[in-house]
């Protein structure tokens, strides 16, 4: 992958989101709104599967005095979850692992499993579900990032620009609610982005890029990396902020 070693992400990602702290369309502040509305109560056990640079984990450690562990495939993010963990004082209470999470089960249950915008890691929500229930203590909260769609895309041109092969690769959603649903769960809480935090995610990624290219202007990904940022900002605008929607979604087993 790149020159980088096994079990790790795309060197490109990295550099696409190297001044995210929040690796989704989830604002520090939306976060917070998420950790306050499942009202955790202090030692409350968290397990996040594709942790990325751990911020869940570390502020509600800060906010709500859980612990926990995170777990993700990035050798890079993995290392800023730790500093950010030391900066906020919580390393004590707080781990990161770096490995594929899609193997991986808590040794003792949690309180709270999460994946946030990885269910790739279960082959899509079924398989994520059954992954983060494995870990979970009977009474226990599963958190499901996921996208949907918020407007019917009007072409296959826009189906792709939201990073979807077919319309079918996402529900309206209430259908991601009637499927989480028929999988045998009650949504209990969510918290959804705007598009607002979508402005904040993917902006962030074209102000990284051409940092980046200034700086690297000869490295073999500068090429592809040109392309993206001459075409990401209209495709963005156009397609991906009008009919793209994304959420967590906290749901508990019936």
């Amino acid at each position: 992958m790149e020159g980088i070693p096994e079990a790790d992400l795309p060197r490109s990602f990295t550099i696409r989101e190297s001044s995210h702290r929040i690796h989704n369309p989830l604002t520090g502040e939306k976060l917070a709104v998420l950790g306050r509305a499942l009202g955790l109560p202090p030692g409350a056990r968290v397990l996040d599967l594709a942790c990325g640079s751990g911020e869940m984990l570390c502020t509600w450690a800060r906010d709500h005095e859980i612990s926990g562990t995170g777990v993700d495939i990035s050798t890079v993010f993995t290392a800023r979850a730790r500093a950010r963990a030391s900066e906020l004082g919580v390393a004590d209470r707080i781990t990161f692992l770096h490995g594929d999470a899609s193997g991986h089960v808590a040794e003792e249950p949690v309180d709270v499993a999460a994946c946030i915008g990885a269910t790739w890691i279960g082959d899509g929500v079924p398989g994520t579900v059954r992954l983060l229930q494995s870990s979970l203590r009977p009474g226990g909260t599963i958190l499901i990032g996921e996208p949907f769609w918020r407007r019917e895309p009007p072409s296959q041109e826009a189906v792709e620009a939201c990073h979807a092969g077919s319309r079918e690769d996402f529900l309206p959603l209430a259908g991601l609610i009637e499927r989480f649903g028929a999988l045998g769960y009650d949504v209990v809480e969510m918290v959804l982005a705007d598009q607002d935090s979508w402005d904040r995610y993917r902006a962030a990624q074209w102000l990284n890029i051409r940092r980046w290219l200034d700086s690297n202007p000869e490295d073999e990904l500068a090429p592809a990396f040109r392309e993206e940022l001459s075409t990401a900002p209209v495709r963005y605008t156009r397609y991906e902020r009008e009919y793209l929607g994304w959420g967590v979604f906290a749901l508990m087993r019936r």
